[in-house]
Order: structure tokens, then sequence, then C-alpha cells
């Protein structure tokens, strides 16, 4: 087990790999993964009342290393203000699109199960007011507008952010990740 201390949060526009690439930092520095939508959402696609989410992302952030994915702005101010990394998914909206159409649509036709046993429909994904597909086309421009302002707030200020804008710049990420791991468990 490390003992360095490590708190990242990833964002990026739904579909753009956070809850993959947390998972994967969470694994190489055996450290915690919060997944924020596992916080949020409640059985049936039902929203976790907001005091009760907040209670329990700041009782997920206590501990002294984690890794976070999500962008819930009202819990905003508690992780970016605690994490130390904040690595965002910033690409092409083509990428995010294709890969949501293909997430999507692999998990209505397996019928995957997510948090709290929810699971996505051809009717939720494709014919609804709350598909994923639509919510990714209405949030990605404004994620791409808002971050960048975020980023230059003083509260903010500690974060080492780090921008990241295709595959190939998160692998390399991930690798760096590996070597500096396999590094500190040589001084451990």
């Amino acid at each position: 087990m490390l003992h360095q201390e490590k708190r990242l949060i990833v964002v990026g526009t739904s579909c753009s790999g956070k809850t993959t690439l947390a998972g994967s930092i969470a694994r190489i520095f055996e450290i915690k993964h919060i997944e924020l939508d596992a916080l949020f959402w409640r059985p049936n696609w039902t929203e976790t009342p907001a005091d009760e989410f907040k209670f329990k992302v700041a009782q997920a952030i206590q501990r002294k290393s984690w890794v976070a994915d999500g962008n819930y702005s009202p819990v905003r101010d508690m992780i970016w203000t605690r994490a130390q990394t904040l690595i965002w998914l910033n690409y092409s909206f083509t990428k995010i699109f294709s890969q949501a159409l293909y997430r999507t649509l692999k998990r209505a036709l397996t019928a995957e199960k997510l948090f709290s046993g929810n699971r996505e429909s051809i009717r939720q994904s494709f014919f609804s007011s709350d598909s994923i597909l639509l919510w990714v086309i209405k949030t990605y421009a404004r994620r791409k507008r808002e971050y960048p302002l975020l980023f230059k707030e003083l509260k903010y200020a500690h974060l080492k952010v780090i921008e990241l804008h295709n595959q190939k710049q998160t692998d390399a990420l991930l690798a760096s990740y590996r070597t500096l791991s396999r590094m500190l468990n040589r001084l451990d």
C-alpha cells in the first residue's frame, strides 16, 4: 500500500471515460474510487436528495487518498478544494459522442446492471428527454466553456490540472502513474 496521500478528481463531459480512468488510477495507486454517479442515483433512476448526496460525498472524501469522477456542481467545492489533482478529459465531440453511442447501445442491449440496480434501455436512451445521448449533446459545449473559467478561480488555484485531449495522452498518463506507483512501492 502506498503511503503518500493522493486525492484526484476526473472530470469531463458525460461518456468521456471518467469512471474508467478513475477506476484505473484507483487500481494503480491502490486507493478508493469514488464514483459520484453511484452516490447520486438511487434505484429507478431516482435522484438522491441534495443534503443526503452532499453528506455521502463529504464522508467519502474524508479518506487520506481517493480518486473521484463526476461533474456534480452541488459538490464541486467540497471535492475540488480537497483534491490535489484534477484530470480533465477534454476530448473531441466526435470521440465522446461515438463512445456515448457505443456504450449506451451496449448497455441497453445487454441490460447491464449499473449503480443501484439501474439499467439503460433503448427507449430511455434513444427516445426520451432523459436520454444520455441528448445530455451529451446539450452539455458538451457548456463544459468546454465552463472548465477553463473554473480553473482560474482562486479557490482552485492549488489544483494541478491535467488536460487530456485524446486516448493516446490518457494512456501516457496511466503509464506514467504505473511507473510512479512502482517507484513508490520500492520505497515503502
